[in-house]
């Protein structure tokens, strides 16, 4: 029977209930368990698609074309495998499920009430991973705080959940915070206390908590901490802030969370994990020793929002490690870069990274990045809108089309180099209608992105609704920037690249969705090193050109 672990939040927000949920779950995977994670979001929204990266972050998409929350970002570069749209449940999704069926009558004309068919639903949900036999374990993170008025419905499924399976198939992890009061020099348990009595109310009592802190927790604090909140004391776990969150699993491997986890869950606990965190091991090292830095500078209008582009940001530091070297991260906000600032801004960078986003705000400052880009012969990594607003550069500035632009930005441009696609104009719904998911592209054999992947035929994950213009490939071609990946099925183009120049790539997918741990992203991997090798270049004696602002 597949066993259930429920990771739950308290005291506040952003405790890394996330981190901790694929930290256990790499954990048991390097024991030998087939495990996967799965996040309940209590926000009535029936998926993040829509939502502001300043309201939740980064919208992460999954091969089969889900928008998910971000930690699932984190849950697949931890555990190196996919996710999909039954890993991520939001309250909306259940809500719009229930009131479906009710509309065709599958109720048979009851009341339809929070409890029985809302929590009956959320269970259904809960289970629907460990139902056809390909999980041995199923670690279940719920979204919020407890005692939010949104996340009552899942604490009560949960609580029929651990009553109908039974104490042996099924616990709850209780993350929660220790804090330290400088002034008292003395870390203070009541907070927890009151989290865990708030869950207690909601009738569950939680089997292991952990603890984040700045500060070691005592063995009396430990066993203060077990008797007030009604816990052994072994199932008392210290998470210390850490020097990076790849970190995480060796600290709860060392404070013994799966062991734990696995008693009360009956189970063998497997082979040792140090024989299967021999790459997580590895990766650390060169993470915490790289043998030089490099600094690139991403471009972006969301910059200040750490969450917003989280899996660019991870990628980098993967393909930082492979390369052993640090990846310092320069953050250029494009809305407030200009032809006269771009030199001060730009020229001491040994690459340059352009975003993705939407809507027109920040657009010029991309623009004019790439441009620099461009012309220095600086390494140029464009993903998505990146990648189309390279295009756009390159008709006005190469191809002497001056009112060059995207319809998503300039509907009425004479050159619309960027246009939406064609099966995207009827759609008026916005919510989970873009082109989402895995796509297949062909490359051409004499490509830079071929010799990168050692392949011609990849498959890589999409979000967006405005595609290159096929009509001007042969123009785009004889001035120098190719179209080297299109997809087999539609000619959608893919990737384009400019041969003369050290590293220039852009690419309408996300590569970053993809990048783990021990698999980092090539075209990372490969974009690192091009800074690396621009690095070495640097102080030659080059100047970067000035140059004026083309008028659209």
């Amino acid at each position: 029977m597949t066993k259930y672990i429920f990771v739950t939040g308290g005291v506040t927000s952003s405790l890394g209930k996330g981190i901790i949920a694929a930290s256990l779950a790499k954990l048991l995977q390097a024991r030998g368990f087939r495990t996967t994670i799965q996040k309940f979001d209590p926000y009535i929204n029936v998926d993040p698609g829509t939502l502001n990266p300043y309201e939740h972050g980064e919208c992460y998409v999954t091969e089969d074309g889900a928008e998910t929350d971000l930690d699932l970002g984190h849950y697949e570069r931890y555990l190196n495998t996919h996710t999909s749209q039954a890993n991520n449940v939001t309250t909306g999704r259940i809500y719009q499920y229930v009131i479906n069926k009710e509309r065709e009558g599958a109720y048979l004309g009851k009341t339809v009430q929070v409890i029985p068919h809302i929590t009956d639903e959320i269970k259904r949900r809960i289970m629907l991973l460990g139902n056809d036999d390909q999980f041995d374990i199923v670690i279940t993170e719920l979204g919020g705080t407890v005692g939010d008025i949104e996340s009552l419905p899942y604490i009560e499924a949960v609580r029929q959940l651990k009553w109908e399976l039974g104490d042996d198939n099924c616990l709850v992890v209780h993350l929660t915070l220790i804090p330290y009061l400088k002034a008292a020099k003395e870390l203070k348990t009541k907070p927890t206390q009151h989290s865990v009595k708030l869950l207690s109310e909601n009738g569950i009592n939680p089997d292991i908590l952990v603890c984040r802190t700045e500060e070691p927790l005592y063995k009396d604090l430990k066993r203060k901490i077990a008797q007030f909140c009604n816990v052994t004391q072994d199932s008392v776990i210290e998470a210390l802030d850490a020097d990076t969150i790849y970190s995480v699993p060796l600290e709860m491997m060392r404070e013994r969370l799966d062991v734990i986890c696995l008693q009360k869950l009956g189970l063998e606990l497997g082979p040792d994990p140090e024989l299967g965190l021999g790459k997580w091991k590895e990766f650390l090292n060169k993470l915490r020793y790289p043998k030089s830095k490099v600094t690139i500078g991403l471009i972006g209008k969301y910059v200040e929002l750490q969450d917003a582009y989280k899996s660019i940001l991870e990628a980098l530091i993967h393909a930082g490690a492979m390369n052993e070297c640090k990846v310092e991260v320069r953050n250029i906000h494009s809305e407030y870069l200009t032809p006269e600032n771009a030199v001060e801004k730009l020229h001491n960078l040994d690459a340059i990274l352009v975003a993705p986003g939407f809507g027109s705000r920040g657009i010029e400052g991309k623009i004019d990045a790439i441009r620099f880009a461009r012309e220095n012969k600086i390494p140029f990594f464009g993903i998505c809108l990146g990648m189309q607003m390279a295009c756009v550069e390159f008709a006005r500035n190469v191809l002497n089309m001056a009112t060059a632009h995207s319809t998503e930005m300039n509907p009425d441009t004479h050159n619309a180099v960027i246009a939406m696609m064609e099966e995207q104009k009827a759609i008026t719904q916005m919510g989970g209608t873009m082109r989402l998911g895995a796509y297949d592209c062909e490359l051409r054999d004499d490509s830079k992105a071929a010799k990168i992947y050692g392949s011609n035929r990849i498959s890589e994950r999409h979000r967006h609704r405005y595609e290159f213009n096929n009509e001007y490939i042969d123009a785009f071609e004889k001035a120098g920037m190719i179209p080297v990946g299109k997809n087999p099925k539609t000619g959608l183009v893919e990737i384009v690249e400019i041969p003369e120049h050290p590293f220039y790539v852009g690419t309408q997918f996300h590569p970053e969705y993809k990048s783990t741990v021990e698999n980092p992203h090539p075209l990372f991997v490969a974009f690192v090193k091009a800074a690396k090798e621009a690095q070495e270049q640097r102080n030659n004696g080059n100047t970067h050109k000035v140059f004026e602002k083309t008028v659209a």
